[in-house]
């Protein structure tokens, strides 16, 4: 059975930084990421990294968000700094499989306050 759990959403002000953490089981995933969700939008990719350690990022949070490198297996990292309003929305991890597509984190709230 496949799990995919995330941690650290939080309050933070403009400016602050949060670090986001997810740990997938159970199968075998090519490409893990983040997406987010702000009410009444549709759920945009954030940032993801392949099996093989290349990394993209959504234009509106290049130079500001990261994905270290160096994490364990099927373990994904976000560190966001410089955070702003427009930032906050609910983040979710996603773990995929090319056979059977994404799995799903249940989902963090970050909240950026001005």
């Amino acid at each position: 059975q496949v799990q995919v759990v995330e941690s650290g959403g939080g309050l933070v002000q403009a400016g602050g930084s949060l670090r986001l953490s997810c740990r997938a089981s159970g199968d075998n995933f090519s490409i893990m990421g983040w997406y987010r969700q702000a009410p009444e939008k549709q759920r945009e990719l954030v940032a993801s990294i392949r099996s093989g350690g290349r990394t993209d990022y959504a234009d509106s949070v290049k130079g500001r968000f990261t994905i270290p490198d160096g994490n364990a297996e099927n373990t994904v990292y976000l560190q966001m700094n410089s955070l702003k309003p427009e930032d906050t929305a609910v983040y979710f991890c996603s773990a995929f499989n090319p056979l059977f597509g994404h799995y799903w984190g249940q989902g963090t709230q970050v909240t950026v306050s001005s």
